[in-house]
């Protein structure tokens, strides 16, 4: 479970920083739904 946990992390912030966000504004929205997905992936 660790491991689909890390890697989800990884996935998202790589994904993250490809799209390049232009602002700390939305960096801060993607990671926050990043995080939410993993929430939602552990349950």
């Amino acid at each position: 479970m660790k491991r689909i946990l890390a890697f989800s992390l990884l996935l998202m912030f790589s994904a993250g920083a490809i799209s390049g966000c232009n602002t700390f504004e939305g960096a801060g929205e993607d990671i926050e739904q990043g995080g939410e997905e993993v929430q939602e992936a552990a349950d």
